[in-house]
């Protein structure tokens, strides 16, 4: 028979470490969740995809998030939901929480609270036929695109007024995408000449599509991703954040990011609205 939530969580054997100490007013309320409804976009491998042959939810955040279901005992139902409108979906209890790779933000953090458990950040790139361009520099006056829901946008106006400017040349001409697989099949067709998406993501599309594009640098500005919680729901954040320091202290974590290649992206202790 299974063990419920709340005596799991007094024999110390959920989270098998004494990080989580509820109080038990807090680990009543999550007791009552027979299921938390997770709000996911699946367009941004290796974070979150449907696997080709399978059509299955895949990715770091699926494992993170059924791990995080396992721990605390309650089944994750994953909810596609348009990426803009995930932080609304969490407002109205649409959905319990967002695992989606959502960067954590001072305006986000207005509505909803976020627990942190991954770092990146934007990073330009192009084609390899592109053989005039190999620094960020060389785009300096040409069209770089970017999914305009996320915060990729200002972050390239932000580094051309740092950078073009003073070097004397043209800023970079943003162009608002409907997300990163459009960007590239606008950069593949030439209507840009580059693309930024998160660091964490273009290994994996290199490598899926080889020998067509080349990283220009490094990630240009630092992010915090979090997972997205009803500031209401304490219950949940508290058993969130237990569960993913049960997951860096017993190794859990860090073979879920290896298993992506994304362990260059590892927190060592979660926080809760760290991003800026």
């Amino acid at each position: 028979m299974k063990k419920t939530l709340l005596s799991l969580i007094t024999a110390g054997v959920l989270l098998n470490t004494a990080a989580w100490t509820p109080g038990a007013s807090a680990a009543e309320a999550l007791k009552q969740k027979d299921e938390i409804k997770v709000a996911m976009m699946p367009n941004y491998p290796p974070l979150e995809f449907k696997d080709p042959a399978t059509d299955q939810l895949t990715g770091m955040d699926y494992d993170l998030g059924m791990e995080i279901g396992k721990r605390l005992n309650r089944k994750i139902s994953w909810q596609e939901i348009g990426f803009e409108q995930m932080v609304n979906a969490v407002a109205t209890k649409r959905v319990d929480m967002i695992l989606s790779g959502m960067t954590d933000t001072k305006p986000r953090q207005d509505i909803a609270t976020f627990v942190d458990y991954y770092n990146s950040g934007p990073q330009f790139y192009t084609t390899v036929a592109h053989k005039e361009i190999n620094t960020m520099l060389d785009l300096c006056g040409k069209k770089v695109g970017t999914s305009r829901r996320t915060t990729f946008p200002a972050e390239i106006a932000a580094w051309s007024t740092a950078n073009c400017t003073p070097a004397g040349k043209p800023a970079i001409v943003v162009v608002g995408a409907e997300g990163t697989a459009d960007a590239r099949t606008q950069l593949r067709q030439g209507r840009i000449e580059g693309v930024v998406q998160g660091s964490e993501t273009l290994p994996y599309i290199m490598n899926l599509e080889k020998n067509t594009y080349k990283p220009l640098g490094k990630a240009f500005a630092y992010q915090v991703t979090g997972i997205g919680i009803s500031k209401d729901d304490s219950a949940l954040i508290d058993g969130v954040k237990g569960a993913l320091t049960a997951m860096i202290a017993d190794g859990t974590y860090l073979k879920i990011l290896s298993k992506w290649g994304l362990q260059d992206g590892a927190i060592k202790e979660v926080t809760i609205n760290k991003g800026q």
